[in-house]
C-alpha cells in the first residue's frame, strides 16, 4: 500500500469537481510558451480525470504578483498550449474565487476542463489564508495535487485545501513520490550520490543529510574545489569559497563517522579563461597552475565516480561534475551521465535526478531519458534531498 493517497483510492470521480493543483509556471515569449515540459508531464492525469466524466477545475501559479492582479502573470496565454497537449478545448476563468470562478465552475459537463486565473493574484494564496482556502475549497467536491515542484511550500492550493476536501495525488506527483522513496527512504543499497554546483554554501544542508543516508558521496563542480582547498589543495583561480573550508572538514568528518565514503576529483582539467574551447591541459589536483581554474573533472576522476556507479544499486543525482555549458568541460557530466543511463537500463541501477541545471545536463548527455526518474522540480527536490518534510506531500499521507 502507498504511504500517500493517490487517484487510485479517490473511486468514482463521474460529475464531481475536481480541483486540481499543477504546475503551469512555464517559459513565455511573446505571448506563447516557450517549453512546455511542465504542461505535457501533467496532461496525462488531467486526461484521466476528464476521461473518466470528472470536472476538472485546474489552479495554478504564474511569476511573482505577490498578491495584487498583474496582467503579465496571466495564466491566459497558457490555454491554448494546454489546450494542444490535452487534445480537448479549455475553458478559462478570469479569478480563481468569486462569481467569476463559480459561474465557470458551474456551466462545466462531464469532461469538462477549466483553468483558472492565477491564485497569487490573492494575498492569501502565499499566506495560506484559512479563508481564502474556503473559497477555493468551495469549487470543489475532490482535490489532486499534481505539483510536485510547489510541494515545498505551505500556500492555500498545495497545503490548505488538502484539509478541506478529500485529498489525493496526481499520476506525476505519485511518480515522484515513488522515485524519491526508491531514491533515499527505502532505497536498495549501496547508495551513491552525485552532488556537484557551483557552490558548497548552498548545499550544506543536502550535504550534511547525504552523508548520513548514502554509501558512496560524489563531489564534484565548483563544490569540489572547495574541500580540496580544505585539504591544502592548490586550488589556482577556480571558483572556491575559502571561508567555508572548516565546513567542508566538518562534513568530511560526519561522513567518516557514517561510513559514507567521499569521492573528490583526483585529477582536473584546468584552464586560464572561464569559456569555451579555451586552451586546457588536464593535472593533478596536487599540481593546479597559480593561473589556473579547475573546470572539469579529469579523466582518472571520472573512471572512479564510474567504478562507483558499479558498485551502486541506487544513485541519487544533483548538480554538474564542470562547467557542462562549455565544451570540452562538459566530459565528465556527460560520461558519468551516459554510464549511469547505461547501468539503468541494463537494470542494474534505480536513477533518480533532479534540480535545476541537473535536467539540463542529463539532456546535454542524451542521458536523461533513460533515468529511473528525472524530476523537474528545483526547490522541492532539494529540499526532499535536505531530509525536510514538503507540507504539499505530508498532507497527502495515508492515515494509518
Amino acid at each position: 500500500m502507498s504511504a500517500f493517497r493517490t487517484l487510485d483510492d479517490a473511486g468514482s470521480l463521474r460529475g464531481k469537481r475536481v480541483l486540481m493543483r499543477v504546475d503551469l509556471n512555464v517559459p513565455m515569449e511573446g505571448g506563447r510558451v516557450t517549453d512546455a515540459t511542465r504542461i505535457a508531464r501533467v496532461a496525462p492525469t488531467i486526461r484521466e480525470v476528464a476521461e473518466q466524466g470528472g470536472r476538472v477545475v485546474l489552479l495554478a501559479h504564474f511569476g511573482r504578483p505577490k498578491g495584487k492582479r498583474e496582467a503579465k502573470d496571466s495564466l491566459e496565454p497558457v490555454v491554448p498550449a494546454l489546450s494542444e497537449a490535452l487534445g480537448r478545448p479549455v475553458a478559462f476563468a478570469a479569478d480563481c474565487v468569486g462569481a467569476d470562478a463559480e459561474r465557470a465552475v458551474a456551466a462545466l459537463a462531464d469532461g469538462d476542463v477549466l483553468l483558472l486565473e492565477n491564485t497569487r493574484y490573492h494575498a492569501g494564496e502565499e499566506k495560506n489564508d484559512p479563508a481564502f482556502a474556503d473559497a477555493l475549497a468551495a469549487n470543489g467536491d475532490v482535490y489532486v495535487n499534481e505539483a510536485f515542484s510547489a510541494a515545498h511550500r505551505a500556500h492555500a492550493s498545495t497545503e490548505g485545501l488538502a484539509h478541506r476536501l478529500p485529498a489525493f495525488a496526481g499520476r506525476e506527483m505519485q511518480a515522484e513520490l515513488d522515485a524519491l522513496t526508491k531514491g533515499l527512504e527505502a532505497p536498495s543499497r549501496p547508495v551513491i550520490a552525485i552532488v556537484g554546483g557551483a557552490k558548497v554554501s548552498s548545499k550544506i544542508d543536502l550535504l550534511e543529510n547525504l552523508v548520513a543516508k548514502v554509501d558512496i558521496l560524489v563531489i564534484g563542480g565548483g563544490m569540489a574545489n572547495t574541500f580540496l582547498h580544505a585539504e591544502g589543495k592548490p586550488v589556482g583561480k577556480s571558483l572556491c569559497e575559502r571561508d567555508l573550508a572548516e565546513t567542508a572538514t566538518r562534513i568530511r568528518a560526519a561522513a567518516e563517522k557514517a561510513g559514507c565514503r567521499i569521492l573528490l576529483p583526483v585529477d582536473a582539467v584546468v584552464a586560464s579563461e572561464f569559456k569555451a574551447q579555451a586552451p586546457h591541459e588536464t593535472v593533478s589536483v596536487d599540481a593546479v597552475p597559480e593561473g589556473g581554474m579547475i573546470l572539469d573533472a579529469g579523466p582518472q576522476s571520472v573512471a572512479a565516480i564510474e567504478a562507483a556507479i558499479d558498485e551502486a544499486k541506487t544513485l541519487v543525482w544533483n548538480g554538474p561534475l564542470g562547467a557542462f555549458e562549455l565544451a570540452p568541460f562538459d566530459a565528465a557530466t556527460v560520461a558519468a551521465a551516459r554510464h549511469a543511463a547505461a547501468r539503468t537500463r541494463a537494470g542494474a541501477l534505480v536513477s533518480v535526478a533532479g534540480g535545476g541545471d541537473t535536467v539540463a545536463a542529463l539532456n546535454h548527455a542524451g542521458a536523461a531519458t533513460d533515468f529511473t526518474y528525472v524530476s523537474t522540480a528545483g526547490g522541492a527536490f532539494l529540499e526532499w534531498l535536505e531530509g525536510k518534510a514538503l507540507p504539499g506531500v505530508e498532507a497527502l499521507r495515508a492515515k494509518g
